[in-house]
């Protein structure tokens, strides 16, 4: 299993769906209200994460299901903790019977 390195980058979708939009970063920041590109570019970079509402915010601008634009990441979480809730399960059973 892949570790998630939490401090590299993050795996996103954000610059393949503003592509497909025919958009630029500069245009992104204009409609969702933002002071500067370059926080798009931090983002699409996995430099650091957009808050919740501009993740809802850049969903709607790109046409988009929020999962969507980060789909590795969302991955990479499923098979850590569907992994690691399977230990617990399997723990609490083990303790459960020895009782």
């Amino acid at each position: 299993m892949k570790n998630i390195n939490y401090k590299s980058s993050i795996p996103n979708c954000l610059r393949k769906y503003r592509k497909a939009r025919g958009l630029n970063q500069r245009k992104v920041a204009e409609i969702m209200g933002l002071k500067s590109s370059s926080i798009i570019s931090r983002w699409e970079k996995g430099i650091c994460l957009p808050s919740s509402f501009n993740i809802f915010k850049l969903a709607v601008v790109y046409r988009t299901m929020v999962d969507a634009l980060f789909i590795d990441q969302l991955r990479e979480l499923k098979d850590s903790l569907y992994k690691k809730e399977e230990k617990v399960l399997v723990n609490k059973a083990k303790a459960k019977n020895e009782k």
